[in-house]
């Protein structure tokens, strides 16, 4: 009777899990199912719960590592003209920064805007649409036709986002670029950090932008924190 009472209890006790996890699909099914279980619940909980219409999921923290070359921070400013997808700060250390994530329900995908604080200066803020199709079933786009296919993979319990191939849609049609005229390899790494001293659930973002002859151009990391809903 004891040990029927604990897997009662064991039972009941990931029913609500579960049940969180299948609000959005559209990340884990992205997913093998071992790379998936493969990640810490909160990941799973992040990227599995579905945002309803006309309200945002919000995540709050600061820079703890900026780094770039030169030719990071010249590809940087130059970017500036398409709206500034890459951080353009070389400093910034403890620099506040907030992620708003937004379904966007006329492209079936999400809205993510990032802004980042700067001395004495306005908040830089990138904007970027994230949507469920193309040939990976993952794409990244920043605006004036620019984006990027993006490849989901799990690296020892962090969710990776991989660039696959540029493009930039024009008068109707898509251009993939060839890899040499493009920066680099881009990788956005998730990494789960736990709990804080509050008990709230916080990650590290990790933004690597590398070339294969140039080297790491821009390397950026911000720990975020949940934002309790209301």
């Amino acid at each position: 009777m004891v040990a029927f009472k604990f897997e009662q209890e064991d039972f009941e006790s990931k029913k609500p899990q579960a049940a969180s996890e299948l609000g959005d699909l559209r990340f884990r099914q992205r997913l093998t199912q071992t790379q998936w279980y493969a990640l810490p619940l909160a990941v799973r909980q992040r990227f599995g719960k579905r945002v309803k219409g006309g309200q945002s999921k919000i995540y709050q923290g600061f820079i703890t590592y900026n780094k770039m070359n030169r030719l990071g921070f010249c590809l940087a400013q130059i970017l500036r003209f398409i709206g500034a997808p890459l951080p353009i700060e070389k400093q910034g250390i403890g620099a506040p920064a907030i992620v708003t994530v937004t379904e966007d329900k006329q492209g079936d995908g999400q809205f993510w805007t990032r802004q980042y604080g700067r001395a004495k200066r306005f908040p830089q803020v990138i904007h970027s649409a994230k949507r469920f199709t193309g040939p990976t079933g993952l794409e990244e786009h920043i605006g004036f036709g620019i984006g990027m296919t993006l490849i989901l993979d799990v690296v020892c319990g962090d969710l990776l986002f991989k660039q696959d191939r540029y493009f930039w849609e024009v008068w109707g049609k898509r251009l993939y670029i060839p890899n040499w005229m493009t920066p680099g390899e881009l990788i956005i790494r998730h990494e789960d950090g736990g709990k804080d001293a509050k008990g709230r659930g916080q990650f590290n973002f990790h933004l690597v932008l590398k070339h294969k002859l140039f080297g790491e151009l821009i390397h950026q990391t911000v720990l975020f924190k949940d934002v309790k809903e209301e």
